[in-house]
Parts: C-alpha cells; structure tokens; sequence
C-alpha cells in the first residue's frame, strides 16, 4: 500500500490506495478545501487520481500559480458548456489559458453581441452552483472522431485527427458537456467559484491562419477569490485610463494612419519627447564612453545572409529588388551594419573596449493584428550600442552595462526592475561550442554583478545569449526593455579582427545594448505608467503662461521669455478665453505647471503657479518661479501630487 513523502518531507502511509483529494484531506480540512490538484512525482494530475503505489506527492491549491492556471483552464470549459447549451448549433474549438485569464473559440454565424456576454455568464454560474462532477475519460480514437463528428463538431474531430498515433485520446464530461482535453481538471465544477467575469470577444482564424474560417473568441479572466478578481478589473480600468493611444489624442503627441500601418506620425509634442529621450541617453551614453555612429537604412542580401539574419529572421524584413536585379533589405536590426564600421580599418588590443552606439531605425514585418500603438509597431527607433572587446574585457563590460541601465530607469521613476537570462533558441546560428562559451561568460558575468534573475530558456537571440530586463510599472505591469547580449557569432560571420598583443589577428567578443530598446515603444511604455501626467523634466510643455486679462498680455509674454532663457519649454496662452477654461484644457493636455498672470500679477511681477495633480496653487515672483521649476527640471523629480502606485493594489 501507498507510502506517499509530502514536500516537508514527512511521509503518510495508507492501508488502501487514496485519491489525491483524499491525500489532501488526510492533511487538513482547509487544503482539502483550497486544493485544485496534486503533483505526483512531479507531474500534475486531477484530484480523483488514485495513488496505488510509493510516490511523492503534494497539493496543489488554487491560489498558487499552477492552481490559478488550473482555474482558468475550467473556466473555459464551462464558458463552452454554457454556449452550448444557450446555443446547441454552435461548434467549440480550443480553449487555452492566457495570461491573467482565458478563452475560448466558437464556430457561430450570428456575432455574439455584449449583452450575449452577460446571458453566458449568468448561465456560467448556473453550472457551476449545479457543481456537476467532473470525470476523466480514455477513448479508442475512432470512436472519439465519431462521436465529435456525430454531434456535429467538426473541429473537434479534426483536432483529434492530427493527435499522433500512440497518444492517449482523453476526454472530460461535466454534465452532459463532454470536450476533448488533456487535462487535469477540478473535480467538479462548484470547484471554480464565482471569481470570474467575461470581458469580451473578438475574431480569430481557425488554428491562425487567415486561409481558414473566422471564429469568435470570447475572452475572460478568472482568479482565486472575488478580491482578486475586483483588484484585477481595477486595474484593467486603471490600464484604460492610462491607455497611450488615448492619452496620445489627448495631449496631441502622435497618430497612426493605414497609409502607414505600425509607423508613427509623431506631433510637434511628441517629437519634442522622443527628441528628449534621445539627448538623455546621448548625455549618458557619452558620459560612459560610447562613441556615436549612423549607418545605411538598406543594405545588399547578401550581407544579410553573410550575418545569417536572412536564414533566421527573413520572413520579418522589407525586401526590394532594383532595376540592376539587386535585393536589399531594410535593417530590421542595426548590427551589421555596426560590425562593418568596425572592420572598417585596423584595430589594436589597445583600442578594445570600443563601445559603439546608434540610433539607428529599423523595420520589421509584424501581423496587423498585433500592432498597437507605440507598443508594437513595424518601424522603430533602437539606441542600440555594440560594445567589441577581449574575452577578458567581457565581465567588466557587462557589469557596466547593467549598472548603467538600472541606473538610468531609476531616472525614469523605475525601481523595481527584474533580469532574466534567456540562453540558446532552437533556430539559431553557430556551434554548441561557441553557444556554451557565450553562455558561461555571460552567466559569469551577471553572476559577478550581484544581481537576482531568473532563467528565459530557450529566449535568446540567434546569435548569442542575453539578459533581459523587465521593468514593473506604476500599476504592476511588466515591460522587458533593456536586453545585453553576448555573441561570438556575428564578428566571426562577418569577418572581424583586431591585432592583438601577440601581433596575430583575433576574433572580438561582441556584446549587443539597447537600454530603452525600442524609443516608441518606451515613449508608450512612459506616458501610461505617469498616466500622461510627465514629469517636469520630460515633458514636451513644461509651462504655460495663461492670462485672465488682455492687460497681462505683455507680463505673460515676459515671463514666457524668461522660462525659456532659462531653459525651459513653454508657450503662452493669451486667448480671450476664460480662466478656467485654459486651466482646464491645459490640465487635459497634462502641462505640469500652469501660470496664471492676471492684472495683479502683472502690476506685481507674480504669477499663480498651479500645478498638475493638485489643487494647491501658489504666488510667486516670476524669478522664484523660473528658479523653481528649473530646479524640479533638473533634478528629475517625479510630478507632484500624482500617487504612481494609485492603482497597485
């Protein structure tokens, strides 16, 4: 009979074999309650599986990670039994868990529509108050694809067709719902609760390509318990409110247009931010003795297939043939061209490290469908940098590289910040020797820097291993910007050397740096996690001089002089307007600071200073005022009165 070790390393012996749901009672009347699942000998599996023999065992409850995912995977289930019985004639799909939730595609010729959502929900709850069991079944294939093929579900039975031979055929029956799964499942549906809610639909092609037919995915998000799921749609709000798109409308920073998919028409504004985090990064880049470089947007094929970006990365690049028959391609990253500066003349030991930096512009072909906004686009701007050294050079190299990019998201109000080490991808370029020297060295090196991460397998670049640095935002959103790679293929590929101190050429380690990645998608990333509200020093508008009366007109003009002699970005607003209407536009295009320059501050030489975020508002000298802000400009303060973490919880 079963001797089964619990992780604490405690074993339970039992006269008769026991269901894990049994294990899990034997332990405790809450885990027994909590409990969604049990690992056994490292594989998970349903509650009602019957441990007979020795194994190693341990509960799995639903607020653990692998129990969420659990919850969400019966969550779909149940949304494609309560279709079904609300509409019998519609086909199910797959229903995969997703990040934060689920879904489910359907085959149904009338669109759901927001009020179908809420009928399907509501049924949702009726079966799982019903709490009908949920029970694991092995079928004969043949009879799986008559059965599906029988009730009129034609995916299913297809899917089942491309199962391969030998694989067990396994299905699950809630009720009279029965869906063809892997598994493991709750072992009834009550099991679920009520922490669920269905947030909308969308079309999808069958299996993802656009020869199929269009399916409807309804999508939803499930959790342990209601207040998880309360905190989670508060932060989906949250997401809205600071969603980039609207908040780019709204303070006038940029469009996008289908003459142009995923490429940014940027405003005069815009241009003024993303011209700002440029000569940032410059300043910095120059301080730690990067030297700037530009190179060709197209580039001859054959380049591309000399680097091997051609073999592994093709199908993302904008190729174009010439009327002499030559193909070029748009750089869809910027190290070749890099690397032919550097061969371009001979270099010593003595010169290495040498760090090359570009903002360079590249393209790449991404689907329509995933395009959004500045966080996903075909054409970008990188502040890539290619650092060439010794061997011996790269653990300081490296450690310099992650001191300056935590550094610089601090700057940006970005503290808790995660480094993932992603090894070699399975379509990649060079030998298992070179990858296993590329590995250990950059392995070494973030060792050596103290730092945590955790392990990417299998994520790495073509061409080398990379450290991946993911940045959390004000509402707990995680962003991967900054990446470092090492790579011992690209210099080899295309030919460069340096002379060393032995007088014999040498391959040079080349590590590949970007800190924003990409400048959209960063100027995205920015304007949501400040909610728009920019700190001073980054903002496009820095100030507005607002009158209340035409007799102001030349004070407003004044001061608006003296904000810019000063240094800073601001305008004038004389319009014959209302106060309170300019207050209020300008908050709306979220200006930190707003002067008010009314007939008293004129005859005194004040202005009001209200600023973004707070109903304070006070009177100052013109000259305390540009002394102010210039201060708060330069010392990269966060806004004021704007809570970052409003929505974290």
């Amino acid at each position: 009979m079963p001797n089964i070790t619990l992780p604490d390393g405690s074993v339970r012996r039992f006269d008769w074999p026991v269901t894990g749901l049994e294990l899990a009672e034997s332990i405790g009347r809450g885990l027994a309650r909590d409990a969604v699942a049990v690992r056994l000998d490292g594989a998970l599996s349903d509650l009602a599986t019957v441990i007979e023999a020795d194994a190693g065992a341990a509960i799995v409850t639903r607020s653990e990670p692998e129990g969420l995912d659990l919850l969400r995977h019966d969550a779909a289930h149940v949304l494609a039994e309560a279709v079904k019985e609300l509409w019998p004639e519609t086909q199910v799909t797959i229903g995969p868990t997703i990040e934060n939730g689920f879904y489910y595609d359907f085959a149904r010729d009338e669109p759901f529509t927001p009020e179908d959502l809420e009928l399907i929900e509501g049924r949702m709850r009726e079966i799982v108050s019903r709490d009908e069991p949920v029970r694991r079944e092995v079928w004969e294939r043949g009879a799986a694809v008559a059965y599906f093929r029988g009730i009129g579900e034609e995916y299913k039975a297809e899917i089942i067709e491309d199962i391969p031979a030998g694989e067990a055929i396994t299905v699950y029956r809630q009720g009279a719902f029965v869906d063809l799964c892997r598994g493991p499942h709750l072992p009834s549906t009550g099991r679920l609760g009520t922490a669920f809610k269905l947030t909308s639909v969308a079309g999808a092609y069958w299996r993802g390509d656009s020869r199929n037919p269009m399916l409807q995915r309804i999508y939803g998000t499930a959790w342990a318990d209601p207040k998880a799921l309360r905190a989670h749609l508060r932060r989906i709000e949250e997401a809205e409110r600071r969603d980039h798109r609207r908040l780019g409308r709204q303070m006038d920073l940029f469009h996008f247009q289908e003459e142009a998919p995923g490429a940014v028409f940027w405003h005069p504004d815009g241009w003024t931010l993303f011209q700002g985090l440029i000569d940032y990064m410059r300043s910095r880049q120059d301080a730690a003795g990067y030297r700037e470089v530009n190179t060709p947007d197209i580039m001859d094929r054959a380049l591309w297939e000399a680097s091997g970006h051609w073999e592994t990365f093709s199908e993302h690049m904008y190729t174009t043939e010439t009327r002499d028959d030559r193909v070029f391609a748009l750089k869809p990253m910027n190290c070749p061209g890099s690397l032919q500066v550097f061969n371009h003349g001979i270099t010593s030991y003595k010169d290495l490290p040498l760090r090359m930096s570009e903002f360079g512009k590249v393209h790449r072909f991404e689907p329509s469908g995933a395009l959004h906004g500045l966080l996903r686009v075909r054409a970008f701007t990188q502040d890539d940098a290619h650092i060439f050294c010794t061997p011996e050079q790269i653990t300081d190299e490296c450690r310099g590289v992650c001191e300056l990019i935590l550094s610089i998201y601090r700057d940006f109000g970005f503290e808790d910040v995660h480094i993932k080490f992603a090894d070699r991808p399975e379509r990649r370029v060079g030998s298992d020797e070179i990858w296993d020297r590329s590995e250990a060295a950059l392995r070494a090196a973030v060792e050596s820097t103290g730092l945590d991460f955790t392990v990417n397998p299998g994520e790495g670049a073509f061409y080398g291993p990379k450290l991946e640095f993911v940045l959390r935002d004000a509402i707990g959103r995680d962003w991967q910007c900054g990446t470092l790679q090492v790579d011992l293929n690209l210099p080899e590929r295309l030919g460069a050397a340096y002379v060393g101190e032995d007088g014999r050429k040498h391959v040079p380690v080349m590590l590949h740096r970007a800190l924003f990645g990409s400048l959209e998608r960063f100027a995205g990333i920015l304007i949501e996690h400040y909610a728009g509200n920019l700190p001073l020093w980054l903002a496009p508008v820095q100030a507005v001089v607002a009158t209340v009366v035409s007799d102001a007109d030349d004070h407003a003009r004044e001061c608006a002089r003296r904000l810019e002699a000063a240094g800073l970005r601001a305008r004038t607003d004389l319009r014959n307007e209302t106060i309170s209407y300019k207050v209020r536009q300008h908050s709306l295009s979220k200006a930190p600071a707003i002067l008010v320059a009314g007939r008293k501050e004129a005859d005194d030489g004040t202005v009001t200073v209200r600023r973004l975020g707070t109903r304070r508002q006070e009177t100052l000298t013109v000259e305390a005022a540009v002394d102010s802000l210039l201060a708060e400009s330069q010392a990269k303060a966060p806004p004021p009165g704007i809570r970052l973490d409003e929505a974290a919880d």
